[in-house]
């Protein structure tokens, strides 16, 4: 995982964590990677991954078992998307917004690559059963 210098890594791990979550690599009530094992597979300080397990433990995202480990709430993925989406809101958007002004894009081409990008993570799906049928 490569960090940004303009953010805290305990919260670069937890957007990490929070994307294997929305992805669903980890599905509710399943067991996490261990402080230890999250550290070494990221290269960082096992507390800098207690860091973020702590404040995803605050943001109701991810919940402890005594001396088993951390496991993914039962409505994390709502969680994870109303939190991702104010800071998105709130952080983002409005330099998007400033740049999209300064470059002179409109909605009209925003519109049609977004549509564009859709089309490409529908392909990126892997069909159903029932589709293969």
């Amino acid at each position: 995982m490569e960090f940004k210098d303009n953010e805290a890594i305990y919260l670069q791990i937890a957007g990490y964590v929070s994307e294997q979550i929305l992805r669903q690599p980890w599905s509710p009530d399943e067991k996490i990677p261990s402080v230890r094992d999250l550290a070494s597979e990221l290269q960082v300080n096992p507390n800098t991954v207690m860091r973020t397990y702590e404040f995803l433990q605050n943001q109701g995202v991810v919940y402890n078992k005594r001396g088993i480990g951390f496991f993914v709430a039962p409505d994390a993925d709502a969680r994870v998307k109303q939190f991702r989406r104010e800071r998105f809101l709130q952080q983002e958007l409005p330099g998007f917004f400033n740049t999209i002004s300064l470059l002179g894009i409109g909605f009209g081409e925003l519109q049609q690559r977004y549509q564009e990008f859709q089309a490409g993570q529908a392909a990126l799906i892997p069909a159903t059963t029932d589709e293969k049928q």
